[in-house]
């Protein structure tokens, strides 16, 4: 067996439409906000693909923004001029395991963003989220992950978006992780804003979207100097990045049943596994909904950079958490935010899988992960004799 990929929610390998569809819009010359022929034949491309990643949602197309990614489309709904009901954000509330691009708050000052809790499940607490919204008295934005990234665990998107609407407010979901893993519909969640990106689902890198649920909704361009995405975000469209996009998005709603289920059985197979072979690792947020395609798993007195190395030099490709985060010493901060304790933290991995994973792949990385906490538990052994 060749190398194992088990890094989907980091980057998803290239669907083969995504592929086609990049490289038949490399051929397409125009600019697609020229009005000549070849010009039509590259806004052709882009409008057909911002059909496809519409349909993912629900949304209507002409209500969608193409971005560079996903990191963009949370700063784009980031600004305290996102008007609610007429009033100006004025504050932020993000949830404490949102992505590392929304706790940065976009265009909102560090002393205007606050930061609502999880439980040990990693759920948002949705009661602290209605004391917040009940004591403000200005417009505020919340911002609330559709699935978290590093757990999988799914958020009460509908329930929170009754909160915030019954006070006014606006709500922006992160639904980078969760399309194509779960059904998306924008109205049905209650979201006035979201966020997607290209490479999750299958895509070229390099594109993304922010979808507003209703076109009255003012969105405060973040680049600016032309009038594409019609005057929301400035510059020439990467029109191959985005016609892969919705040639991925396209596959993604036309398979989802399909993968969903079997990334479930995948994810049974994994979690068995490992629960057979190490019966004190804890798995986080197994205890509630989560992405079927993600476990993170850890064991007392492992150490992540450790495991993340051994399975690649087996040639097995896992993650310590979010690739956004990677390289950082400190322990996660969706699991802090869970109340884990620092020590256990550290040893968190994270397996994600995908519609190409197979179950001769699970087996692998459980044969590389027995023979790792083999090693670790024969060196803790020889510390203890020494």
């Amino acid at each position: 067996m060749g190398r194992v990929y088990l890094d989907w929610n980091a980057s998803a390998p290239l669907r083969p439409a995504a592929r086609d569809a990049a490289c038949a819009a490399l051929e397409v010359t125009g600019n697609p906000s020229s009005v000549h022929g070849e010009g039509r034949a590259a806004r052709q491309l882009v409008e057909q693909a911002r059909d496809a990643v519409a349909a993912l949602t629900g949304a209507d197309p002409r209500n969608m923004i193409f971005t560079a990614g996903g990191t963009e489309a949370n700063a784009l709904a980031l600004s305290p001029l996102t008007q609610a009901g007429g009033k100006r954000c004025a504050r932020l509330l993000v949830s404490a395991i949102e992505h590392p691009s929304v706790l940065a708050g976009g265009r909102f000052n560090a002393a205007d963003i606050e930061t609502i809790p999880v439980d040990p499940n990693g759920v948002v607490d949705l009661a602290a989220l209605e004391r917040r919204l009940e004591s403000s008295r200005e417009g505020v934005l919340v911002s609330l992950m559709a699935a978290n990234n590093e757990t999988g665990v799914i958020q009460p998107v509908r329930a929170a978006a009754d909160i915030v609407h019954r006070h006014g407010g606006v709500l922006h979901v992160d639904a980078v992780q969760a399309a194509g893993r779960i059904a998306l519909d924008i109205a049905a969640l209650g979201a006035d804003l979201m966020s997607l990106s290209a490479h999750k689902i299958g895509g070229a890198k390099g594109a993304g979207a922010l979808i507003r649920h209703d076109e009255s909704l003012q969105i405060d361009a973040l680049v600016r100097g032309g009038g594409q995405e019609r005057g929301a975000r400035a510059g020439t469209e990467n029109v191959a990045a985005i016609a892969a996009f919705g040639a991925a998005a396209a596959t993604a709603a036309a398979c989802l049943a399909a993968e969903v289920a079997r990334m479930a059985q995948l994810r049974e197979r994994l979690e068995a596994g490992i629960r057979a072979a190490t019966p004190d690792a804890v798995i986080f947020g197994s205890a509630v909904a989560r992405l079927v395609n993600t476990t993170l798993v850890a064991l007392g007195g492992a150490k992540a950079e450790t495991l993340v190395i051994g399975f690649d030099l087996d040639g097995v490709a896992i993650s310590s958490g979010s690739a956004c985060s990677s390289g950082k010493v400190a322990p996660s901060h969706v699991l802090a935010a869970m109340g884990v304790p620092a020590e256990l933290a550290r040893g968190a991995i994270r397996v994600s899988t995908g519609p190409a994973t197979t179950n001769a792949e699970i087996d692998r990385f459980l044969e590389v992960w027995k023979k790792l906490v083999q090693r670790l538990s024969t060196k803790e052994k020889r510390g203890l004799a020494a």
